[in-house]
This record gives structure tokens, sequence and C-alpha cells, in this order.
């Protein structure tokens, strides 16, 4: 069997797949556009690489092992069509990108900002506004892997944590759960509203105007999902009207953050660049996936961890 990697993992990573699959040639590409993609019934990829065209000349994959959880660019109707299995490293990010939320969250609360702003002007002022996390609320929009690591941790600071879903089924470390069309109810009460929604049909443009009016004007929004969660327009005009306090943005509609983004511009947000999942361990964990499926798949099980099912993009 032949699979074919489109990103470059480390030599002692390799050696052991060699060792541990010793019937398997495994081979690296970072051009597919060029490569003779005929033979290889097994690919493994970030997923955008992956195209029409490649599919095209893809006669013999019937296995997308992908590389990172959200899927939403890759042609998912010719997979779906092709019958192609495709699964991903869905839970992935969930320590670092709950650990950044987390570190987003406290800084802000300890007024670490405005501390390292007085020290570089050498300014000793104690009339610093903070708060504690003892008592508040945090919404999690999308309360599956990520969500329930931010919710276990926010629990342990004393927070009040619901989940909202499409189902409204329960999930770990939520208080409570709700499904979207209960947002409105909901929302007044969150002190922290939180979105880890991968990009779908029912989550593109999931909030609007109504929903930053309805939020408290103390509240902390942020998106660590997909930039089409909410238009920018929206954005902007509910942070400059007062109608939140800050918003943490790592995701955006336009990526990058174009210069001319009146984001730039405004005092109550944080831009981080799409980092919050970033982590020295994200291959390992990839590869930790990936082989666990590869031994099911050389079984004939077709049952593999973290199914994506193309139609629905999840």
């Amino acid at each position: 069997m032949n699979v074919l990697f489109t990103f470059k993992i480390k030599d002692h990573q390799l050696e052991a797949l060699t060792n541990d699959f010793p019937d398997i040639q495994f081979s690296f590409t970072k051009d597919l556009a060029n490569e003779p993609i005929a033979q290889y019934e097994v690919i493994v990829t970030y997923g955008e690489d992956i195209t029409s065209e490649v599919l095209d000349s893809a006669t013999a994959l019937k296995w997308l092992m992908v590389a990172s959880a959200g899927v939403e660019k890759m042609p998912l109707a010719e997979i779906a069509e092709r019958g192609i299995v495709m699964s991903n490293v869905r839970g992935i990010h969930k320590t670092p990108m709950a650990e950044s939320v987390l570190a987003h969250i406290l800084s802000e609360g300890r007024a670490l900002p405005v501390l390292h702003a007085q020290q570089k002007r050498k300014e000793w002022n104690m009339k610093v506004r903070q708060t504690e996390l003892l008592g508040s609320t945090a919404l999690i929009l999308g309360p599956g892997a990520i969500g329930s690591e931010i919710g276990r941790l926010l629990q342990a600071f004393g927070v009040v944590t619901i989940g909202c879903n499409r189902s409204g089924a329960s999930a770990d470390f939520m208080d409570k759960t709700v499904q979207f069309n209960e947002l409105l109810n909901v929302l007044p009460h969150a002190d922290f509203v939180i979105s880890v929604l991968p990009s779908t049909s029912e989550t593109r443009g999931l909030l609007n105007e109504s929903h930053f009016s309805a939020m408290k004007n103390t509240a902390m929004f942020m998106n660590f999902g997909r930039g089409d969660l909410v238009k920018e327009s929206v954005l902007v005009d509910a942070l400059r009207n007062g109608e939140i306090r800050h918003a943490v943005l790592d995701v955006f509609e336009q990526e990058p953050l174009p210069a001319e983004s009146k984001l730039w511009e405004l005092d109550n947000v944080t831009i981080s660049p799409h980092v919050s999942s970033h982590s020295g361990k994200y291959v390992e964990r990839a590869l930790e996936f990936f082989t666990r499926n590869l031994v099911k798949w050389q079984q004939g099980d077709r049952d593999l961890l973290n199914i994506i099912e193309p139609k629905r993009g999840y």
C-alpha cells in the first residue's frame, strides 16, 4: 500500500512509521499538482491542497487523512461522490486552544495589558480595574472536544458554563446546554461568549446585530472558531457602540486581516493572527490519530476515528 504525505514530518517520526508499518511505502511531496498521485491509496494532508483536479488524478485514493480540524475549504461534494473515506484530527487543538482562551480571559481580567503599559511608562499606579472569574458565566458556542476542555478549565475557576450547539444535547463540563435557537435567551446572562464553532451552513452568519444587542455591555466576545460566524461590520459596530466590553479574535472573515480593516483601529479588541491552536506537539498528536487509524485500515476496518461526513462538513 502506498501512502503520500503532503507535509514533512521529522526523521524519527518517519523511522517509527517505517518500523511499525514495514509493508507500507511512505512518500512525501509539497506539490500535488506535479506529483504522479494515481498510485496512492491514502493521502495525509492539511486539506487545503486537495482540489477537484487532485481528486481527478488520484484514481486509487480511498482515504483522506486530514491533519487539521476544519475541512470547509476542501471539495467535499466530489469527495462524497467518490465515496472516499475522510477522517480528521478532531480534538487535537483542545489543549493549546483552551489554554489560549484562558490566557486571554485571565490577562484581561487581571489587567495584564494595563500593567505592562504602565511598566513601559515607569508609572506606579495602583488604581487598576481588575476582576475575578469566580461566579461568572461563560457561554460556549460549540461544546465539542475544544469547547468542553475550555469548560473544564473555566469550571476549575468557579465559572458557570453554558454550552450551545445545534441539537441542545448535553456536553462534558457544561452546566447546561441549549440549542442555537435559544441564543437570544441566554446571551444576557453571559460574561464571556466564546465560539469554537466550525464553518458549516448552520454556523455561517449565525450571530447578527440582535445577538450583540442582547449581550451584556460588560461581556467579552471571543471567536476562536471560524471568522464567518459574524460579519466584521457587525462586530465593529458592536465594539464602537459599547454593546460589548471587549473582543478577542483569533479568526476573521478575511485572513490575513487586511491593513484597512477597522478592527485594527479599535482599543477594545485583541487581534490574534489565527495562532491559538499552535503547539510544538501538533504533528506528534496528528500522527497518533493517523497511526491508530492506519492499523484499523490495514485490518479492513473502515470505522475510523474522527470520521468526517463530507455532505455535512464535519
